[in-house]
């Protein structure tokens, strides 16, 4: 078959199904936006978009759609390109997120267009209003972040089958678009993300931390409230106190992947400002992003991995914590009690509460052996239910072909 694969940072969340899929024998292409600068060995096209600056006088509740309605624009007059030139895919999968696959049942319209619907945005119930820290959510926030799913109930609409990565995640869609949508989350490679006895980090200052040491993680794409590092950060002075021998190593740069930024300055100056003279800064290590390897090693040696989310979308990094053999203390949100089961196979600690998440995390750090039944079922819930070889890679293959 053609396979389109369509992604403005492709390959995304196709890092895997898309080199499955040309390893079968299929005309596996891509279509992406022109600043993508990954090294792709998938043959690809790239569409030109330059978002025009966005008037809220004007666009009022639709600038949203209008963005990402003019990315979906590009995108299909690049794939009008594709067309003239005779290609036509059998199957379009394409990230419903920006816009990208609205048209493209204007161009080909005997594709068959799988959308990845990761998240259907609301007024209310999800992460708008969620953390009363920042301010009641308005009605006029209100009304804008329920606008901001526009163009996911239109993508959606004009496909033949959406995949979500998680019930909860599928469940945010309205219900008559819900029944559209598979759930297949994109998978953990189990086998690259196995613990290991003899791993190690080297930090940039030289130090060196292996597996077996009184090491607390704390990773995420950027450090914002969104993923909880205002909880954790205040969290942390009775947690050193408390562990003289501890290191806390914390993954994540000073840009906003999800909500507003602050007034001034970042999130990790700002909130670390607040424990200013409260925490032993020669043992808390701010690593800014690192490279996948860093990351694996770095979930090998954590002894706690503290992981928290608004009620959002599920980070990677959570799932490949379990497989790598950490002991994960979440968050008691959707989707992170869908996956970890309170003294089971992790732990979960309410968002805000700081005192709780002080005490969690040093009775982590003090007794290994404890939990170490909680590391191990937390492997075994991975392999189970989201390894990548045997559970999720078939079946996204296997929605592909059928």
């Amino acid at each position: 078959m053609k396979v389109l694969f369509v992604h403005q940072n492709f390959p995304g969340q196709f890092l895997y199904l898309a080199p499955e899929l040309q390893a079968r024998g299929h005309d596996v292409r891509a279509l992406t936006d022109g600043n993508n600068r990954r090294v792709l060995d998938i043959p690809s096209v790239r569409y030109s978009f330059t978002p025009e600056p966005v008037l809220p006088a004007q666009t009022r509740l639709g600038r949203n759609f209008t963005t990402h309605s003019d990315r979906g624009v590009h995108a299909a007059r690049a794939a009008l390109r594709m067309k003239a030139e005779g290609y036509v895919p059998d199957v379009i999968f394409g990230h419903s997120g920006w816009g990208e696959t609205l048209f493209l049942k204007e161009v080909w319209p005997e594709a068959r267009l799988i959308v990845y619907a990761e998240f259907y945005y609301s007024g209310i119930g999800q992460d708008v209003g969620f953390d009363l820290e920042f301010g009641q959510a308005g009605f006029d926030q209100v009304m804008i972040a329920q606008s901001r799913a526009a163009h996911l109930a239109q993508s959606l609409l004009h496909a033949d089958e959406g995949v979500s990565p998680t019930k909860w995640q599928a469940g945010t869609y309205p219900r008559a678009l819900r029944r559209t949508i598979s759930v297949i989350h994109d998978g953990v490679d189990t086998s690259v993300m196995a613990p290991d006895p003899e791993a190690s980090v080297t930090l940039p200052n030289g130090r060196v931390l292996r597996a077996g040491e009184e090491v607390l993680t704390f990773v995420n794409r950027n450090l914002e409230p969104y993923r909880g590092y205002h909880t954790f950060i205040r969290a942390l002075p009775e947690v050193l106190e408390a562990r003289p021998e501890a290191q806390v190593v914390i993954v994540g740069g000073d840009e906003v992947s999800y909500g507003s930024a602050p007034e001034e300055g970042t999130w990790k100056g700002k909130f670390l400002s607040e424990v200013e003279g409260r925490i032993d800064m020669s043992r808390v290590h701010f690593i800014g992003k690192v490279p996948y390897q860093t990351f694996r090693s770095l979930m090998q040696v954590s002894r706690a991995h503290a992981y928290l989310t608004y009620p959002f979308v599920l980070s990677w990094s959570m799932l490949e914590a379990m497989s790598a053999g950490a002991l994960v203390i979440g968050s008691d949100t959707p989707p992170v009690r869908e996956v970890i089961r309170d003294g089971k196979n992790g732990l979960l600690v309410d968002f805000f509460d700081i005192p709780g998440w002080s005490r969690v995390m040093t009775e982590a750090l003090a007794d290994p052996d404890k939990f170490r039944p909680l590391r191990e079922a937390a492997r075994r819930r991975v392999i189970n239910a989201y390894d990548l070889r045997t559970v999720c890679l078939p079946r996204m293959v296997a929605l592909v072909e059928g």
